[in-house]
Formats: structure tokens, sequence, C-alpha cells
């Protein structure tokens, strides 16, 4: 059984995520308790695709978020480093018309620049070795007026649901999945994953300093999860040399 570690080495986290694959998205509905759904339909809402566009999901894994933007008869592009996940939603989703799977690094995309009406990610931002790179190339690859919202597990504000919440992910989480998991020592990396990642503020600041403008975010289930959003700014050159080690600070922020 594969365990990844808080260096996130790529070829280290796509095995750990291949190796989880077929059970995935019954351990995620397991470990939020059932929220997972509230926080894709919200997602999904946020990035609110329409027909006739073309919307990037990365970090899509079996393609549950990607198949509910499909819906909206935009032609959705599900991109994961995870061969195993690929190959899980490409087979569960083979009737979708308009989704298609491809395997792709959120730090190189194969796409090119000003591709995209649309750009989500969903928990996979903070799995990436270099957060700030897989911005600057989401912001690239969006076409200019384009929306990127991005869905991650973040910090409650409330320092009692923050305790809680830490016990939660250390006493209970471990046990949760050992029932639901194939590979439970896969998922205590992702309680440690969550634990480090910044908060809001931080992740608002990353994506400003990625050149989005109109950057707000709203806090789901207390501020367990928070989603992102912003729009590309035509005026600004692509660009990101902000160090992510250098950016966690505590800066203003549109929260909703």
């Amino acid at each position: 059984m594969t365990k990844a570690d808080l260096s996130k080495q790529p070829e280290q986290v796509a095995h750990m995520f291949d190796e989880v694959s077929t059970h995935y998205d019954r351990t995620n509905a397991v470990m939020s308790v059932g929220n997972s759904w509230l926080w894709r339909i919200v997602t999904a809402r946020t990035v609110s695709p329409r027909e006739g566009e073309r919307v990037l999901d990365l970090a899509a894994g079996t393609g549950t978020s990607s198949a509910a933007l499909a819906k909206s008869g935009a032609e959705v592009v599900a991109a994961d480093f995870s061969r195993g996940m690929i190959a899980v939603g490409a087979e569960r989703n083979k009737h979708v018309p308009n989704l298609e799977f491809t395997w792709a690094d959120a730090t190189a995309l194969p796409f090119e620049a000003s591709s995209f009406d649309a750009v989500t990610i969903s928990f996979g931002l903070r799995n990436i070795v270099d957060p700030a790179t897989a911005l600057a190339e989401m912001y690239r690859v969006l076409k200019p007026g384009g929306r990127l919202v991005i869905c991650e597990f973040s910090t409650p504000p409330n320092r009692v649901v923050r305790s809680f919440y830490r016990f939660y992910l250390d006493k209970v989480t471990p046990s949760l999945v050992a029932l639901a998991s194939s590979n439970p020592a896969a998922y205590s990396y992702l309680s440690e994953s969550i634990i480090d990642w910044p908060d809001q503020p931080v992740l608002a600041a990353w994506m400003r300093e990625a050149g989005f403008n109109q950057v707000a975010y709203r806090n789901l289930t207390a501020g367990i999860v928070a989603v992102h959003r912003g729009v590309k700014d035509p005026a600004k050159p692509t660009g990101l040399t902000v160090p992510v080690a250098s950016a966690r600070i505590h800066t203003a922020t549109d929260a909703d």
C-alpha cells in the first residue's frame, strides 16, 4: 500500500490515488459524513457552466463532479494526474457524450492558452507539489474573463469548530477510513495535507498574485471547506512568481 507524504512528490501522489481509485467516492462520502454531495452542488453552481462553453475540471478523479458539470451542455474535459482515476472515471461515464477524460499534470497543462471558459479543481490543489505553478497554468488556459473555481478543505474560523475538526481528523477519521477504504494508509496523508494547508485568505492572496481579480470565497460546513472564485483579468499578462512558502500570510479578502 502506498502513502504519500507532505513533500507531495508527483509520482508518489499519483500512485497513491491509483490504488484508491476503485473505492474513492465511497470513502469520500464516509469521511465527509455525507457532506460531499453538498460541496459538489455549490461548486457546480459557482462554476455555472453553460451550453457551448468549454470547462476544464482538474483533479477530476473518477469524474463525479465532471459529469454534473456536463449536464449543463458544456463540453467538459476531466483531467487528472492519476491514470487509475481516469480509467475508472472514463468507464463509469462512457455514456456522457460531452465529457472527455485525459491525463494531465496541473503544473504543465497540455492545453493551449485561452482555451477554456472555466477551470475548476476540487480537493486537488493541496495535493500538487507546486500550487503556485498550477495556478499560473490555470490562468494561462483560461480565456480573458474566464472563471476559476477552487473547492478545497480549509480552516474553520471558529476556534471551537476548529478544535473539534482537528479531533475528528486525528481520532475519528482513521477508524472510518479503516472500514471504507482499500488503502487506509493513504488517507492518513490526506488528513495531514488538510492540516498543513493554508487558510482561506492565503489561498485568495495566491489567486490574486496569479493575476485573478474579483477574488472571493464562501465557507461551507463552518469553514471546513471553502469555495474560492476568481476571474482572469484580461489587462494583466499571464505569469506567477510568488513562492508558496513565503505567501502564507493573512490578507484581507472578500468573504461570503
